[in-house]
């Protein structure tokens, strides 16, 4: 198979999207993750610009790192400044990486309007930077930055800035479709031109702003493109840049590349939701691949066709990138649906078991009372294995109280306080605690109560929290239903709990999120035991 060379920029593009801050401890966390999956390099920042990003590449050079090569990431030197004596480049030597990565213009627009530079002054830059770093025993990958529209608007003047980065030492050239709004025909076609001009590697770099990015790198690899570049989920500036989580499996189980080592197309998933969990970003339930709902099923028709043979309705297997089959509980989805995941709990189970009754009977009642099981797959399993009789309860709450106290018409933030009895066996723990209103106040409380007995709860926190008012009638005592997403970095379940009182439907729903967490653990120890033996 021929070898794709994969540059992921979470750490450096990825931390420019919205909302999203990179300490660097986390920046270490995710690099491991990323030597640890087998990506060829990881662009992790820009020494010349923070201090957070000095004290990274600092830090770095205590890691042993197996697959991944470390890249700092720059630009060309200033206009009227040799590069010995441009700050920004020194900062790059001072990162003390093998490789180096700095972009340069490639479009007249940028050249003659941004920088305010002549096309000479501009190949000058560039040829000047990459020789000094060169000289000073860098491997410099030269991203042509805006190259696609530099190419539209000027061919000769485009090819130009690659020959001279390949004249200067450079080892490699990525082509940026900076502004993202290329189609991949373009890419493909440009990128072939590219690819004709210059004797080495040249790599592809794409933004998602026409929601075309995954599919430019592919065409920029079928036009002969051995390097791409993009981020694992796809966060980035504006609308992101290519996902590498959906890019990767593409290339190497669907076009017959060799992007990572075989084995770690099954970490896919856990590797998506491990680094968007540090992102502090909720993973899209319909992303390909990795998403939650990528092999998700509802209509009744698709579900009985792939329980029957599931290349029907599945493009790949769910396990071959680490994630899961799930059918979706609805009013679309009918009996075989639910007798589909029943399936993983018994074989045996089939439409005239009365336990299969007896759990559509049962769904029936919580439906009818305001539960929905679609999106609350946890919150099914437990119900499957309580009616099965095969469900313990870890604990009890003996008792709870909650006060929140509001102040009118005034910006502090309200708080509350909860204090909560639990059992464990023959065992009491009291414990109380202060939130930001009632469900945040119970929600600690109850787990400060439970890591006494769990402490393994500690990983373990909600990122999503939905609440939806489903009955119509006294508006004010209306059944209220509670979704809760919850998380120990690297598995996301969700739980629903559903009454008139939204504290309780929260309680519920919260109580489900614990239970499931502290069984699927003690499965796993009864699994990793049995092994042993």
């Amino acid at each position: 198979m021929k070898k794709i060379d994969i540059f992921d920029s979470t750490l450096r593009d990825g931390a420019q999207g919205e909302g999203i801050s990179f300490s660097a401890d986390d920046k270490l966390k995710i690099l491991q993750k990323l030597d640890h999956f087998g990506v060829t390099f990881a662009e992790a920042g820009n020494p010349g610009s923070n201090p957070k990003d000095l004290e990274f590449f600092k830090r770095a050079r205590e890691l042993k790192l197996d697959s991944t090569k470390l890249v700092a990431f720059g630009s060309t030197r200033r206009k009227n400044t040799g590069a010995e004596e441009d700050e920004n480049v020194n900062a790059l030597l001072s990162a003390d990486t093998e490789y180096v990565a700095i972009f340069g213009k490639s479009w007249r627009l940028h050249t003659e309007a941004i920088l305010n530079v002549t096309p000479e002054e501009n190949l000058e830059m560039i040829s000047d930077t990459i020789s000094y770093l060169t000289n000073k025993g860098k491997k410099v990958i030269f991203d042509a930055e805006h190259f696609f529209d530099g190419y539209k608007d000027d061919p000769e003047f485009a090819l130009s800035v690659i020959k001279t980065a390949e004249k200067s030492g450079a080892i490699l050239i990525a082509l940026c479709d900076t502004n993202g709004g290329c189609f991949p025909e373009e890419i493909g076609n440009i990128t072939e031109k590219a690819v004709q001009a210059v004797n080495i590697p040249i790599g592809i770099h794409c933004h998602n702003d026409s929601g075309c990015a995954v599919a430019c790198s592919m065409a920029a690899v079928k036009a002969g493109a051995v390097h791409v570049q993009g981020t694992f989920i796809g966060i980035g500036e504006r609308c992101g840049n290519t996902n590498l989580s959906t890019v990767i499996p593409n290339l190497q189980l669907k076009a017959g590349y060799d992007c990572v080592p075989k084995s770690s197309m099954e970490e896919l998933t856990e590797t998506a939701c491990y680094i968007a969990e540090i992102a502090n970003v909720k993973l899209a339930g319909g992303m390909p691949y990795v998403g939650g709902n990528a092999f998700g099923h509802k209509g009744g028709m698709h579900a009985d066709g792939v329980a029957k043979r599931s290349e029907s309705f599945e493009h790949i297997p769910p396990e071959s990138v680490g994630n899961e089959r799930s059918f979706l509980l609805s009013e679309v989805s009918g009996r075989s649906t639910v007798l589909s995941k029943l399936k993983s709990f018994d074989s045996k189970l089939d439409k005239s078991s009365p336990e299969t009754a007896r759990i559509l009977n049962r769904l029936k009642e919580l439906e009818n009372a305001g539960y929905q099981f679609e999106a609350a797959g946890a919150s099914f399993y437990l119900l499957v294995l309580k009616e099965l009789g095969r469900f313990q309860p870890f604990f009890q709450i003996e008792h709870f109280h909650v006060i929140s106290t509001q102040s009118y018409d005034t910006e502090e933030i309200n708080k509350a306080n909860a204090m909560v009895k639990i059992k464990v066996g023959s065992r009491y723990e009291i414990t109380a605690d202060e939130g930001d209103g009632p469900v945040n106040a119970i929600d600690k409380a109850l787990r400060k109560a439970l890591e006494v007995f769990y402490p393994q709860l500690k990983k373990t926190h909600l990122v999503d929290y939905k609440v939806r008012v489903i009955a119509a009638g006294d508006s004010t005592a209306a059944n209220t239903r509670v979704l809760i997403e919850s998380t120990d970095g690297e598995r996301v379940w969700t739980t629903v709990g559903a009454s008139k009182d939204i504290i309780d439907a929260s309680l519920k729903a919260l109580l489900d999120s614990i239970e499931y967490f502290l069984y699927i653990k003690a499965e796993e120890a009864r699994s990793a035991t049995a092994r042993k033996k």
